[in-house]
């Protein structure tokens, strides 16, 4: 596997590998988009639009190039072949995790959550996952493939089995969907990111996983996005929320599904941006 380093990387993640507390990578795949493709092509515009942003986190009150976080650039993916390039992502995740630091993923489709998360639940059992999106995420297929961005939480559960998945802001998904989410499979809160602060009591020193689907915010607020949902968050929702998971044992996460093609403003990819600083500083 070719993991490639860069001569740019995302402002101010560049703190030498060796000193790291939390790696930052790149999964830019998009093979398995159910609407419009592009999304691979979000680590390459972040990382680029991230020097319009500043550093400094007035929301957390924390600066970026004070937190030890190394961006080493993207896995070289095999386009046309999902399981090589699945691979290559948990293989990663799993060096990295192997290091003693967290890994911090930036997608591509929400499907690349898949295999880092199986990396870091080989190493904690009681893994739990905190997913924000618009989309259920639970079907069993989509035209016949179990390997889709549409079917990466159903995929997640047959692995970490029931009680270990929290979904916040959900607006889209089947029937059968929601039914089976409501059996008790998940622990599925809708439209809202309301019921996020009593995590850490919940939850309390069990390692977590989070997951941040971009479309979980409005398409008002990011409309550069593969499957935009409306009646979504707000980015100052969203920030919040991820401040009242600071007192949470997060052992890794990710950002998925900004396509930043269908935003010619570059408003979206501002917006990315800024939503993992915010989480590269929970790290």
């Amino acid at each position: 596997m070719n993991i490639p380093m860069k001569d740019w990387r995302f402002l101010g993640c560049t703190a030498d590998y060796a000193e790291a507390k939390a790696v930052l990578f790149g999964a830019p795949f998009d093979g398995t988009v159910s609407y419009r493709p592009g999304a691979r092509f979000a680590p390459q515009a972040m990382r680029s639009e991230s020097y319009g942003i500043e550093t400094y986190s007035p929301y957390r009150g924390a600066c970026l190039e004070d937190a030890l976080v190394s961006d080493i650039g993207d896995i070289d993916i095999p386009i046309g072949n999902t399981a090589q390039s699945l691979q290559y992502i948990g293989e990663l995740t799993d060096r990295i995790l192997s290091g003693g630091k967290k890994p911090l993923m930036m997608g591509g489709e929400h499907l690349v959550t898949l295999p880092a998360v199986r990396a870091v639940w080989e190493k904690h059992a009681d893994l739990a996952v905190i997913h924000f999106d618009a989309h259920t995420d639970l079907r069993e297929e989509y035209l016949g493939e179990r390997l889709s961005h549409s079917a990466v939480m159903r995929r997640i559960h047959e692995f970490l089995g029931g009680g270990a998945i929290w979904q916040f802001g959900i607006r889209s998904g089947t029937k059968e969907e929601y039914d089976w989410a409501r059996a008790g499979h998940t622990a599925l809160n809708e439209f809202t990111l309301d019921a996020v602060p009593a995590l850490p009591k919940m939850l309390g020193e069990r390692p977590v996983y989070l997951t941040v689907d971009l479309d979980v915010l409005d398409p008002s607020v990011f409309p550069g996005t593969g499957t935009p949902e409306a009646g979504g968050i707000s980015f100052r929702e969203l920030v919040e929320a991820l401040g009242a998971l600071s007192g949470l044992n997060i052992v890794a996460a990710d950002i998925v599904e900004l396509a930043p093609n269908y935003d010619p403003s570059g408003v979206s990819t501002a917006v990315a941006c800024k939503v993992l600083r915010e989480i590269a500083l929970l790290l």
